[in-house]
Formats: C-alpha cells, structure tokens, sequence
C-alpha cells in the first residue's frame, strides 16, 4: 500500500483524484491540502465523498513526506515550489501546465512569462499514456495533460503523415473553467449560453504541435456550452491523398487495439453512432468516431472525453500506475452511467 498526497485538493481535478484514488486497491490517501478550507472535512467540498472519505484538509505547511504527491494547483504555482515538493515524495505527479512542454522558450512563448524552474522542465516526462507510456515506467516526475490538446492528439494521431491541415471546434462543459467564480461563470450569463471564448492561440496548441508535429496545419476554436462535464471534438480533417473508410479504420485500430481506455465508436444506426460527453463522464475513457466524405479526401472526426478524467486526474492515475509499475487499468475501471 502506498501513501499518496493531494495538494491543492479542494478543486475539481483534486475532487476527482480523491474519488478515483479511494478506491484504488493499492493507494491509500493520508493527505489532501487547502489554504483556504484547512480543518474541514473533505465532503463538505466535495459531497459526493460524504460517508467515503473521512479527511479533513490540512494546511499545505502542514505536509508529511509521502510516496507520490499530485499538485493540483494554479498554473504557476508548482513550478515556483517544486524543489520544495521533491523533497517530501519520489514520485511527482503535476497536474498544472508547468512541467507539459519541452523547453523555457516555448513555455515563455505559450504562457507569456519565464518559466520559474526551467532546470526541471527535462525531468518531467509528458503525461499522455497512450504516447508516453514506455518513458512513464518507473519515471519518478509526470506532467498533466490538458484537456483539449488531449481530445486533439488522441483524435488525429493515427491519422499523422496523411493529414495537410485540420480545422477543429471543440465544445467544453463549465467544470473546464474550475471552481473559481468569475463574470463568466455566473449563472444568468452561463446558462443557455453558447460561447465561443478562444477562436485562436489557445495554449493546448503547444501540446498539439509537441505530439502531432508542426507540419500538420492545425487550428482549433474552443466553444463553451451547457454541460458541466466534458469535452466534444469535431474535426474537419482535410487528406493529401484520397482515402478510404476502410483505410481509416485499419490506421485507428491499429494505433488503438491495445489500447485500454480508447473506444472506436463506429455505430451504423441507433442515437449513439457517435462519441458523445454524456457517455464518458466521470470516466478515463476517450471516445472517437468518424466519418469520411465521398470524395476521400475529407474525413469528420468527433470525439469526446470528460475533461475531467481522461483530460485531467484519469490520466493522472493513469501514469501513477505505470510509474510505479501498478496494471495500467487498476482503479479506472469505472464505465459511467446511462443513461
């Protein structure tokens, strides 16, 4: 049994790990931080853990030395105080933006500002297991992914080599936004609301072009709607030369036969042909369908994912269990509801 920490836990990815944590065979949660909600038990944040979880938030001071600690904090914050963290846990799980690119030159081009601890950006290892999952073994420091880049790369990597650009929008539930009132949150202004918040320059474009490459033309458009959780993709993907249905599906099965959280949907009749947020929410599981224009030379990719899970603490999981050489699958196996 291995004892692992939350820091940062009364937001919504720290919610999420705490569920998905309990119930982990192997994992036995000792500590969960919060400046603000110290001295109080976890469910009265999180009341779906009431009669769960026993917990109370701890002050971040307060932290005991542990196996594995996931930091759930602002971006900006982990990365200011990560030589601190690497002295109470081998194993670093970040589920910020600080440790997801490669080098200070693309982080300060992404983010706007220097990155605090550039000398450890080349010890994190990407955490996107079904890219990274050889480098995640026995890895002791993974970053998080973000949530629309890895609706996005999950999407379209089959298809690389082939692809001369795509145009995608992507369509987020209010959970994305965290767990922070802002104008735009407020329930008058967001209910009903259609809203697209970043029609270009979104920061996931950075993870995109680390994993897809720079050659492929990619350009995506992010749309609030309501929903709470999840994420839906639909991506106009444009070929250098014609290809079949058939040739697709041979390409996605092959890169995703083996792959445990990744479901081809490929329904010919019926209200679910298509991958859908609803389906995967409160799961690891990403979704992804498509259909190819007659011509060859035009295929619709949709896909969906609860930004919150496979976008966010599933995948977190999910590298913990490769890191230290746990089943993959162990404590995601969750399948969500229906309907």
């Amino acid at each position: 049994m291995i004892n692992v920490g939350i820091v940062g836990g009364s937001g919504y990815t720290g919610g999420e790990l705490l569920r998905l944590l309990h119930f982990h065979p192997l994992v036995d949660v000792t500590q969960i931080t919060s400046r603000q909600q110290a001295g109080r038990y976890v469910h009265t944040v999180h009341p779906n853990m009431r009669g769960i979880s026993k917990l109370q938030f701890i002050h971040p001071d307060a932290l005991q030395t542990c196996d594995v600690l996931f930091l759930c904090l602002p971006h900006g914050e982990a990365a200011r105080q990560i030589d601190y963290y690497a002295t109470l846990a081998p194993t670093i799980i970040d589920l910020s933006a600080d440790f997801r690119l490669n080098t200070p030159e693309e982080y300060e081009r992404w983010y706007g500002h220097p990155h605090p601890a550039p000398e450890w950006l080349a010890r994190f290892i990407y955490g996107l297991p079904e890219v990274n999952r050889t480098l995640l073994r026995g890895a002791a420091y993974a970053s998080g992914v973000g949530c629309n880049a890895t609706a996005v790369n999950l999407a379209l990597r089959p298809l690389i080599g082939l692809l001369d650009h795509a145009a995608i929008e992507i369509k987020v539930g209010s959970s994305e936004g965290g767990n922070s009132p802002n104008e735009g949150s407020h329930h008058p202004i967001r209910s009903g609301a259609v809203r697209t918040y970043k029609p270009t320059g979104h920061r996931h474009m950075a993870e995109i072009q680390m994993i897809l490459g720079t050659d492929i033309q990619t350009h995506f458009a992010v749309t609030a709607i309501e929903m709470v959780r999840g994420i839906h993709l639909t991506a106009h993907c444009y070929f250098n030369q014609p290809q079949t249905e058939k040739d697709l599906w041979k390409l996605y099965r092959a890169a995703y036969r083996d792959e445990p959280f990744i479901r081809l949907v490929s329904g010919k009749t019926g209200l679910h042909r298509f991958p859908e947020p609803r389906i995967v929410a409160g799961t690891n599981y990403c979704d992804i369908g498509f259909e190819v224009d007659a011509d060859g030379k035009h295929v619709v990719v949709i896909a969906a994912l609860d930004n919150l899970g496979k976008g966010a603490a599933g995948s977190a999981v999910q590298c913990m269990n490769l890191m230290l050489g746990f089943d993959e699958c162990m404590g995601l196996q969750f399948p969500g509801i229906y309907p």
